[in-house]
Order: C-alpha cells, then structure tokens, then sequence
C-alpha cells in the first residue's frame, strides 16, 4: 500500500494453476491443465462527505487447451473449454474494474450512503457480522442470486446506483444496475443489455445466541436477443426473441447459539420467482435448509454442518411455463465447489467438516449427493450473463434421468501472513445416470488447483 497526496495506491496479484479431468467424451480433449493470474491496481481516497475508487484489472490465461470443446449435447468439457470458447483469439485482458464516488451522510442523515458509478456487489453481505454467524452468511447465503463471481480469471462488476442505510444491527440496501462483460471472457469494458434491480432489510439480534434475518425482492430483465437455454426444442427457442423478466421475493434467517459444549447454527433461505420468460409465463422457487455444530474448546476446533438445497425445475416443456429457478447474477462457486453445475433443476444433499490444525492453517471436506430436481429438465452449468453474444448458461438433457453425481472434495487454506494466503483444492466426481448417458466412456471426472493471493 502506497500513500501519494492524500491517496491511496493498493493491489492484489493471483495466480492460480488448474488441472481438469472432466468426464470423458468421444472427442474433445478432458484432461488438461491451463493457468491464470488476474492483477488487480486500485487508488482511492477518503474524504468526510465522499470516497473515491478506481480500480483497474488485468486478467491473463495461459496455456489453454484448444481442443476442451465436444459436439453438442456434450459441449464444453470444464473451465477451459469455456474459457477458450469466451476467448477465441485473445487471453490477455485490461479494463476499469471499478470506478466510483460513494457520497457519505446523504441529506443529513449519517447512517445513509450513495455509491454511484462501476462496482462489485454481493448480496446478502448488507452487514457482514464477525464469528460464526457471519462465516455462515458468507459461505452459504451470500451471492445466490447477485455476485461478483470472483472464482473465475475475471469476474463481473455493476454499472448503476447502491444505497445504503444502517448501522451494526439493521440495514436497507437499494440496488440498480446493469453488469458488465467478463466473467470468462478477458474483455470486461462493456455494459449488457441486462438489468437488475435489488432491495432488502437486513437485521440482527443478540436475544437468543446470534441470529440475522433478510428479506430481500429483484427484478432482473434480459434484453439481449440471444439463444435462451431451456428444455424447450430448438426451433421453439429460436424463434423466441422476446425478452426476460423475473421479479422473485424471498428471505433468509440464520442463527448460531450456544449448545453444551460449542455453538450450534441453523440456516434457512427461500425465494419464490414470477414474470416472463421470453414467451413463456415463468413460476419457479427454491429453498435450503441447513445445521450445524462447532467445537471451539478442543483441538482442531471441528466444525460439522449439513443440509439440503432445492432449486425447483421444469416437468413439461410445451405447457407455456418455464419453471426452472434461475439464478440471476450469481457466484455459483461457494454452492457448487467443482463447478459441474449450478442451482437450477439442482437438489443438492451435502455434509462438509472443516478443522484447524493451527491458526495460519483451515481444512474443509465436503460430500455432496446431487440430483437434478426434475428429469424433464436439463443439466445447467454456468453463472449468468457475461457476453451479447451467448446467454451464460448452457444445459444439457437429462434422458429422462435424475440422479447427477456424487461430488467429494478437500481443500487447505494456508494464511502467511495478513496479505499472502495459499490455497490447494482437489476434487472428484462420480457421475449417476444424466451423466453416465451423456458420457459412458468416463462418468468420473476430477478437479485441482493450486492458488497464491498476494495483496499490496
């Protein structure tokens, strides 16, 4: 961190090394290893009634594989086939990542903030809370429908207004935005044609353990004419060229208390989505349901958690109702660690442990049993818009099946010190009967990187 004339010069610096054996198809290349660094140059200043930021970004791949692309139905063969379908004939990237004024005290009033300009937004994280409670919020409630999807090489930022009102235990956030380019695709300069709209209240309370509840509504319009990804035949979707609009209201209530020996938490989240899906009328909803129990007085400090999650799908394609959830502008990642799939048509039943051998050191493992959450419906991979030219998510069919896979995975997060963190995840993947028909020669599949973030 550099201080000139009152401002401030800081960065970040990843590099990360990813190793792909996707399940296997007749042609196309699944096993492969590529790399990436994404440098990150902000300089911002602080005044009493406004802060300043700009921040700009420069995404690098290298060595991607060329040939990660299968014929459809079985299409891109993991991260690399879609990092190489984003970017064809470019992989070094440089764009304003964000540039903003936040005014501070709006009209008067202190607790009220105004962001305007190109940011990052992730919702769910309106308050933030330390400890357990705010570990759970981060991890397993933030960024469903709205995020930066910081995982890939490049990620996503808004173009619009952020309001914000609270103090430590209560807040209204308003939101009006439009994202841009990248995500996968290196070039992250442009606005899209997209459009979303959030509001929520957000409370805490401190009179049974530790609990914060949300309630939250988005509006979401799409209004590139491209190529919808549903269960809808080809020429259906071809011809539909009208736009999306989805209004869904949900909520979220989290609570962490204490019981015997350590704390025991509880999560439950729901949205329930209406509108219009092109053509189609739209209705869909989704839901989870999580617990789980953290020793804090022993050794390793174990920490087990469990649940279920729903993401409702279509059962008749020619009935004039899209019924699919959909994720709007997510981060799938923190749902979906090998990112096979998202949490569209998703039933997802899943335990994970995590320890701490030492302080510098956290060990996570996760078993997940997934299952598409109709067989009428589709396979859906991705995180939402990102180019004009494709929509963001593909899909494929489920042969009249359920079962997916089950995912096991382990990572280690290792904190050097306050600015150097090093992360290895490995992964594998046993696919059920959608995979196994769409890939008989290899329904496994395996994932690991190794990633250094540096902070300046």
């Amino acid at each position: 961190m550099i201080r000139v004339a009152g401002w401030t010069i800081s960065g970040s610096l990843r590099l990360r090394f990813e190793d792909w054996d996707f399940f296997k198809a007749q042609s196309g290349d699944s096993s492969y290893g590529y790399g990436a660094s994404l440098l990150r140059v902000s300089i911002g200043r602080q005044f009493r009634s406004q802060d300043w930021l700009f921040e700009f970004a420069q995404p690098s791949l290298i060595g991607l594989p060329s040939a990660a692309i299968a014929p459809s139905p079985q299409g891109q063969l993991g991260f690399g086939g879609t990092y190489r379908a984003a970017n064809p004939d470019r992989t070094v990237g440089f764009f304003l990542k964000q540039a903003f004024v936040r005014l501070k005290g709006i009209g008067g009033d202190q607790p009220s903030t105004l962001r305007i300009g190109r940011f990052e937004f992730g919702d769910g994280l309106e308050l933030n809370p330390e400890g357990p409670l705010g570990a759970i919020i981060r991890d397993r409630v933030a960024n469903r429908p709205i995020g930066n999807f910081g995982f890939t090489h490049v990620g996503r930022s808004l173009d619009g207004i952020h309001f914000s009102r609270g103090a430590s235990s209560a807040n209204f956030t308003f939101l009006a935005a439009r994202p841009t380019e990248g995500v996968f695709q290196v070039k992250g300069t442009k606005e899209l044609n997209v459009e979303i709209v959030y509001g929520a209240f957000t409370k805490t309370h401190r009179s049974a353990g530790e609990g914060e509840g949300r309630v939250f509504a988005t509006y979401y319009r799409d209004g590139r004419d491209v190529l919808k990804t549903d269960n809808r035949p080809l020429p259906l979707r071809s011809a539909d060229h009208k736009n999306i609009n989805i209004t869904a209201v949900g909520g979220n209530y989290v609570n962490v208390f204490a019981l015997g020996a350590g704390k025991a938490d509880a999560l439950l989240w729901r949205t329930i989505q209406t509108g219009t899906w092109g053509t189609l009328v739209h209705r869909a909803n989704a839901f989870a349901a999580e617990a789980g129990y953290q020793l804090n007085n022993v050794r390793l400090k174990p920490w087990l958690r469990g649940g279920y999650f729903r993401g409702s799908g279509d059962d008749d394609p020619s009935d004039g109702v899209h019924r699919t959830f959909f994720q709007e502008l997510p981060t799938p990642r923190p749902f979906a660690r090998f990112p096979l799939y998202n949490l569209m048509n998703n039933e997802d039943t899943f335990v994970q442990l995590s320890v701490t051998p030492h302080r510098k050191l956290r060990l996570r493992s996760e078993a997940d049993s997934l299952n598409l959450a109709n067989a009428s419906d589709l396979w859906y991979v991705g995180g939402g818009a990102f180019q004009k030219q494709t929509f963001g998510y593909t899909g494929r069919p489920s042969a009249g099946e359920k079962g997916f896979a089950t995912v096991f995975d382990v990572s280690a997060d290792f904190q050097f010190d306050a600015q150097t963190t090093f992360t290895l995840y490995m992964a594998h993947a046993s696919g059920k009967g959608v995979v196994e028909h769409l890939n008989p020669d290899g329904p496994t599949a395996n994932f690991a990187y190794v990633e250094l973030n540096r902070r300046f």
